[in-house]
């Protein structure tokens, strides 16, 4: 009988789920033939069709063909809405750069780079500053930005909901409409008797006084804003008077000019709030230094309305000194929209252009110097609002202004030369080439392309992907050299000397104050330093990161430490000048760099607290509340930011406190009953007992007379085999001998960095 050949059984890549349970033969049937006779549901119902190796490759590559098709989807998608609303970008103009030439700026200017979405990377927040519920919208480059970060992040360690509101100051700008408050009966009488009347009424000064508050002018704003001619504007004030009234004419130059100084004047006058409390020190009112003046800058500005659609020289110097004014009354808005119209002023008048030759050259440098001024006043606040600028590089084809001596002699003012080849005018040309380099890198970091990075971005914004914050900090290196650069080309007679160290830097050195020197060159050489290092740090503070990065970040570590360190040299200097000099007494802005320091400093001790720069930056913050304390006798608002920062530094602690490692508990060497005896072994006759130390170290639980042995766990269970062995070493001659050996063993398992120490019972 001839045999049948076996049949072969059906062979399945992959029995259902069923029959691997059971252990029962599956088959390739779908659904299987044991699960359709139980009438049960099979897991092999075609839905898994990928059995084999080449199937999964094939599998691969459609879903990447299908992703690159999206991605494709996407982009276009992007440019789409790109090209329909360009509010959603943040595309600054580029900074005239010094070694650039203009057909580098050109090209730049006019390459077309592509950009990522602003709600993507450069974000900015919006706040209410003022009174008003209505908020307003500040860039990431502001401080505004950086204190909501940090809020967001204090909300998250401390489990409380924080507003960022109550970590801004208490100013006239969030108690007042604007900086001239009037009551029902007044405004009903001015709208009665019309504009004539309202020029002239109000509390105006008498001549007296405004004669000595002109004359703070010469030695404060005219060094730092040289835009007047100090012969024509006395000669036209002169003019103002006639021999029958006792009111001068109405002048909205010399209106705006008086109120700025009294601004100033009035916060030199501290004695006189030193006995208030500290809680009525923070309290705005209407007798506030910051408002000083506001009815000569109402008038200004009523007076001013007439040469809008005309403007002249004045003019402009009328929009710049109020765009100064509201600033240091902390109308951050309403000072960026003067500045805004000073610019669109200069431009109405050409300034922005070189001037003609036929002009006179004393007319020339004062046109060169209004608009460079202006250049780094309008670039000034940009940055620190973070808001787009509004002069452009392309636009500008005025020269640098001069300051040779013959300059300076025709500038209508009488300051002595400072040798070297420097007058009072060289001071401006510095410090318009600091704002030169510090716009151009702040335009290189906000307008570079993330793409151009090469670094995959995961998250929803750049605060969160510290590889991106990386690379920009990589990129940025070069061009945070330039500011190094920059502070080597000052002449040492701008500089303000140091005992020991070196002016100019972050070694938070003393400063060695020339005791003689004029007191406005005095100032001319704080504030440039001063701004240095407030421009630095807040080109570094976007480093400054709250989340833990996944990798190593040296660049991006670097430059957080770097922001520290420009904010703790700031916070050095203005606590060695405001507490024992009358330099910077009653300078708003100088307030306003240490609020920004002072901030920049709490947010670092809050991101970094294992930095070793920390302990340091913790301290400069005590030293920032003295400098508000002190800067509180002059101004509220300044009193109000002493009180904030002590606040956050409170919190700061608390969570500061709960991320530094727990310091391992000491552990105490049980009492061994064998050494208790070998301790108390009665020693030969003339022999003298060993010193504490030594028996210790030998005798296992044998309590030192000034303390115990505090271990870690690891070092703990080594020396108690040593010791163990240690005492087979005093009680065998054998084992005596491997004393050098075993203790070389437990030094290698110890490791060198563990810490031996007594501690007191």
């Amino acid at each position: 009988m001839a045999i049948r050949p076996r049949k072969k059984r059906s062979q399945v890549a992959r029995a259902c789920d069923w029959c691997r349970v059971h252990r029962v033969k599956c088959d390739s049937d779908q659904p299987c033939s044991n699960c359709r006779k139980r009438g049960g549901h099979c897991s092999n119902n075609g839905t898994n069709k990928i059995a084999t190796l080449p199937q999964a490759f094939r599998e691969i590559e459609n879903l990447r063909s299908r992703v690159e098709e999206l991605e494709q989807q996407l982009h276009q998608e992007r440019s789409r809405a790109k090209s329909e609303d360009d509010v959603h970008q943040l595309h600054t103009p580029p900074s005239l750069a010094l070694s650039a030439s203009p057909e580098q700026h050109s090209a730049r200017d006019n390459a077309a780079v592509e950009t990522y979405p602003l709600k993507r990377f450069w974000e900015g927040i919006q706040i209410n500053t003022a009174r008003s519920s209505q908020k307003t919208w500040f860039g990431p480059s502001s401080l505004f930005f950086f204190i909501g970060r940090m809020n967001n992040f204090l909300s998250l360690a401390l489990h409380q909901t924080h507003s960022a509101n109550h970590m801004l100051p208490n100013s006239a700008s969030k108690l007042m409409d604007g900086p001239a408050t009037h009551s029902m009966d007044d405004q009903a009488r001015r709208s009665a008797t019309g504009t004539a009347e309202s020029i002239n009424a109000g509390k105006y000064l008498s001549p007296t006084q405004e004669e000595y508050f002109l004359g703070l002018f010469w030695q404060s704003y005219h060094t730092a804003y040289p835009i007047l001619d100090e012969i024509e504007f006395k000669e036209h004030y002169r003019s103002l008077w006639t021999t029958s009234s006792k009111v001068r004419k109405p002048s909205a130059l010399v209106d705006i000019v008086i109120a700025l100084c009294m601004q100033y004047g009035m916060a030199l006058l501290r004695d006189a709030r030193r006995e208030i409390s500290a809680a009525s020190r923070a309290t705005v009112d209407n007798n506030d230094a910051t408002i000083s003046g506001r009815w000569h800058y109402e008038r200004s500005q009523t007076l001013l309305a007439s040469d809008l659609e005309s403007p002249t020289i004045a003019t402009l110097q009328c929009h710049i000194l109020s765009s100064i004014y509201l600033c240091c009354g902390s109308f951050q808005n309403i000072s960026d929209g003067a500045c805004a119209l000073a610019v669109r002023t200069a431009y109405m008048l050409g300034l922005h252009l070189d001037p003609p030759e036929g002009m006179p050259q004393r007319q020339k440098e004062l046109r060169r110097r209004l608009w460079w001024v202006l250049y780094v006043l309008e670039s000034k606040m940009s940055m620190k609002l973070g808001r787009p600028f509004l002069t452009h590089s392309s636009a500008t084809a005025c020269n640098l202004p001069d300051d040779h001596h013959k300059t300076a002699m025709l500038s209508g003012s009488s300051f002595a030369p400072l040798g070297e080849d420097v007058t009072w005018l060289t001071w401006n040309i510095h410090n318009t080439k600091l704002m030169l380099v510090a716009r151009a890198a702040h335009t290189a970091l906000y307008d570079k392309d993330p793409k151009t990075l090469n670094v995959p971005c995961t998250a929803p914004n750049i605060w969160e992907d510290s590889r991106l914050l990386e690379a920009y900090a990589e990129f940025m290196a070069p061009h945070m050299k330039q500011l190094a650069d920059w502070a080597s080309d000052v002449p040492d007679v701008l500089r303000t000397g140091r005992q020991g160290g070196i002016p100019l830097s972050t070694d938070r050195s003393i400063l060695d104050i020339e005791q003689f020197a004029p007191l406005w060159l005095q100032r001319q050489r704080l504030l440039l330093e001063l701004l240095f290092h407030n421009l630095s740090l807040g080109l570094y503070r976007p480093f400054v990161s709250f989340i833990p990065a996944a990798a190593p970040t040296p660049f991006a570590s670097r430059s957080a430490t770097k922001c520290a360190e420009h904010a703790m040299a700031l916070t050095h200097i203005m606590h060695q000048v405001i507490c024992s000099t009358a330099i910077l007494a009653g300078w708003h802005e100088a307030f306003q760099w240490q609020w920004n320091a002072a901030m920049t400093l709490l947010g670092f001790v809050l991101a970094e607290p294992q930095n070793d720069v920390t302990p340091f930056a913790r301290k400069a913050i005590d030293l920032s509340a003295a400098v508000f304390e002190t800067f509180g006798d002059s101004f509220a608002i300044a009193a109000s930011a002493a009180n904030i920062v002590r606040e956050l530094c409170a919190k700061i602690d608390i969570i500061t406190e709960r991320s530094m490692p727990k310091k391992p508990a000491a552990i105490q060497l049980r009492p061994d009953p064998v050494a208790q005896e070998v301790a108390q072994i009665p020693l030969a006759a003339g022999s003298e007992p060993l010193p504490a130390g030594i028996v210790n170290s030998f005798v296992p639980g044998l309590q030192p007379y000034d303390g115990y042995m505090n271990f870690d766990n690891d070092a703990a269970v080594a020396m108690q085999g040593f010791l163990e062995q240690s005492i087979d070493a005093m009680l065998g001659v054998e084992m005596y001998n491997s004393f050098d050996a075993d203790f070389e063993n437990l030094m290698s398992n110890v490791g060198s960095n563990d810490e031996w120490s007594f501690t007191q019972q």
